[in-house]
C-alpha cells in the first residue's frame, strides 16, 4: 500500500515543462444519481466508457455531492465550500462572489488551457455579484448533432472537445468540463423501450408504485445515461489517439440525485449520493473499489493539488490524492444540506435542511418542518403545485393515483418532522423514520451533536437562527443560460443558445 509520499513522488515534478504537469477531463452528468439507485436485470444499463473508467481506475461507492439541486452542488465543486459557505451560490439561480476562488480560474492562472461544452456552473447569473472572469473558461459549443432522441441534447459535446483541443497551445496542459445536460429532463416517453430495454428488467425503489409508467420512466433516464456515456466514449477515444489519455486525470460523476419525486432536491441518497469514478493511467491501479465517504467539495483542492497548485485556505474541501492511494484515507461521514430550488412556496420561502450520512445512518434536520418539502398547492406566476418536482410521468402518475398509492404519495410528498433517522442496515431505502424509537435515542443525540457541531465549525447562519437565503435574488433569465433547460420551448432554447455563444459562461 503507498503512503502519501510515495503517491505524491509519483506525481511529475512541477518545476518540469508543463507537459508534464497532468490534463484533467472532468464529465459531470445533469441529474443522475449513484448507480445503485436503480436495480437493473439483464445488462438493461450500458455504459462502457464508464466501465472502462472504473476497469482501469478507482470507483467510490459513498460519494456525495454538496446539495440535490444544479447550482448550489456545482458551486460547491468549484469553491470547494459548502453551500453555507458561499452566499446567493448556494440557491439555484443565484450568483457566486468573486471572493471565493475557483478552481477553474487558478488553474487557468497557472497556465492550464480552460474550457467547457454545455452546462457548467449555473442556472444563474455569475456577473451579478461582480464576477469579471467566466467560471469555467471559454465556451465550446458551436459543434452540434441531431440526437436520436427528444429531449438529448443537441450540442456535439466529443466534436466541442476536440474543437477545444485543437485551440491550446503547443505542450499545454488542460482542463476540460464536460458538462452534459442529460439525464436532466424532458426524456422523450418510450425512448428506452424503443431502444429494446424491457420493462421487466427494472426493480423499482418502494417509495413509487410499481407500474409500467414508472418502470418506462426509468427506462428513458437509462437512455439518457447511455447518451452522455456514449459522448465520454469517443472523448476517452480521442485522447487516446493523441497519446494524451494515461496523462489524463479523468473524473465521472454527477452534480445531484435524479429528476424523480423524493430523489432531486432531498438529501436521502436518491438526491445526494453520487456515481463516481476516477481513472489516471499508471498513477491508479485499476479494478479498484473505495468505501469510505467523499465529498464533492473534494474535487477543487484535489485538482489544484495534482496540477501543483496550492489550494486557497478558504477552501473546505480536502484531496482526494490519499484516497487514490487507500481505502483508509476517506471519511467516515459527509454533511449535505438545501435551501432553495424553484420558487415553489410563498414569498420566494426555501426549505432548509441539513444530513449527516454515516455507513449506519442517515440524520436529517428541517428547520422549516411547517412548509412543504415539495413547495405544496401553492402556485406561483410559473410553477405549479408541489413545484419543486420536477415534472415527469412518474411525479404525475403519484399524484393522480395518491388514493391508491397513499404511503408513496405520502413519502414523495407530504410535510415531515422536524427530525428524521433512518437505520441504514434495517432500512437501506429510507423509508421508516425512528427518530421517535426508544432504541434510537443515544444514536440520535450522537449525530444531532456531530451535525450541529459541524454546522457551527464551518459558519451555516441557520445553526445561529439566521436565514440570509430568503432575501437572495433569483437570477432566472430567459435568455443567457437557458438553452439548457429542457422544460422552455424549442425556440426560446435555440434563441438562448445564440446569446449563449456570443457570451462566455
Amino acid at each position: 500500500m503507498k503512503t502519501r509520499r510515495q503517491f505524491l513522488a509519483t506525481l511529475p515534478a512541477i518545476a518540469a515543462q508543463a507537459t508534464s504537469r497532468p490534463n484533467i477531463l472532468f464529465a459531470i452528468a445533469d441529474d443522475r444519481s449513484w448507480p445503485g439507485a436503480i436495480v437493473t436485470r439483464n445488462n438493461m444499463l450500458r455504459l462502457p466508457a464508464v466501465e472502462r473508467v472504473e476497469r482501469e481506475g478507482v470507483s467510490f461507492n459513498n460519494s456525495y455531492c454538496a446539495s440535490p439541486s444544479c447550482t448550489p452542488s456545482r458551486s460547491a465543486i468549484l469553491t470547494g465550500r459548502q453551500i453555507w459557505q458561499v452566499e446567493e451560490g448556494g440557491a439555484l439561480y443565484g450568483t457566486l462572489r468573486p471572493k471565493y476562488p475557483v478552481f477553474t480560474q487558478l488553474l487557468e492562472d497557472a497556465g492550464y488551457h480552460v474550457g467547457n461544452t454545455a452546462k457548467t456552473w449555473g442556472p444563474g447569473d455569475w456577473t451579478a455579484a461582480g464576477q469579471k472572469r467566466p467560471i469555467c473558461g471559454v465556451n465550446y459549443n458551436s459543434r452540434t448533432l441531431k440526437p436520436p432522441a427528444g429531449g438529448l441534447d443537441e450540442r456535439d459535446y466529443a466534436g466541442n472537445f476536440e474543437d477545444f483541443l485543437a485551440a491550446r497551445k503547443q505542450g499545454q496542459p488542460f482542463f476540460f468540463w464536460y458538462g452534459g445536460t442529460e439525464p436532466h429532463r424532458v426524456y422523450e416517453r418510450g425512448y428506452g423501450q424503443k431502444l429494446g430495454k424491457r420493462l421487466e428488467d427494472v426493480d423499482v425503489p418502494p417509495f413509487w408504485p410499481d407500474t409500467p409508467t414508472v418502470r418506462g420512466d426509468l427506462l428513458d433516464y437509462c437512455a439518457e445515461v447511455e447518451w452522455f456515456d456514449s459522448q465520454l466514449g469517443k472523448m476517452l477515444q480521442k485522447l487516446e489517439q493523441i497519446g494524451e489519455l494515461d496523462n489524463t486525470l479523468v473524473v465521472v460523476t454527477s452534480d445531484n440525485g435524479m429528476p424523480f419525486p423524493r430523489a432531486k432536491v432531498n438529501l436521502y441518497d436518491w438526491g445526494v449520493r453520487m456515481p463516481l469514478s476516477v481513472r489516471w493511467g499508471k498513477r491508479i491501479a485499476g479494478n479498484q473499489t473505495r468505501n469510505s465517504f467523499v465529498h464533492h467539495m473534494d474535487f477543487a483542492p484535489t485538482f489544484l493539488e495534482v496540477a501543483g497548485v496550492a489550494p486557497p485556505s478558504s477552501m473546505t474541501g480536502r484531496s482526494l490524492v490519499d484516497v487514490f492511494a487507500r481505502e483508509d484515507a476517506g471519511r467516515d461521514c459527509v454533511f449535505t444540506g438545501f435551501e432553495r430550488h424553484v420558487m415553489a412556496r410563498p414569498n420566494g420561502q426555501t426549505y432548509p435542511v441539513r444530513a449527516i450520512r454515516t455507513n449506519d445512518f442517515l440524520y436529517l434536520r428541517n428547520f422549516e418542518p411547517g412548509r412543504w418539502p415539495t413547495g405544496g398547492e401553492f402556485v406561483s406566476s410559473n410553477r405549479t403545485p408541489h413545484g419543486d418536482v420536477d415534472a415527469c410521468p412518474t411525479a404525475s402518475f403519484i399524484v393522480e393515483n395518491r388514493q391508491q398509492f397513499p404511503k408513496q404519495y405520502g413519502l414523495c410528498y407530504g410535510k415531515r418532522p422536524g427530525e428524521e433517522l433512518y437505520d441504514l442496515k434495517k432500512d437501506p431505502y429510507q423509508l421508516s423514520n425512528v427518530a421517535g424509537g426508544a432504541g434510537y435515542k443515544a444514536a440520535k443525540q450522537q449525530l444531532r451533536g456531530r451535525l450541529e457541531g459541524y454546522l457551527r465549525k464551518t459558519g451555516d447562519p441557520r445553526i445561529e437562527g439566521r436565514d440570509p437565503w430568503q432575501g437572495y435574488v433569483y437570477h432566472q433569465k430567459t435568455g443567457f443560460g437557458a438553452s439548457f433547460n429542457k422544460s422552455l420551448p424549442a425556440d426560446v432554447r435555440a434563441k438562448a443558445r445564440e446569446l449563449e455563444r456570443s457570451k462566455p459562461e
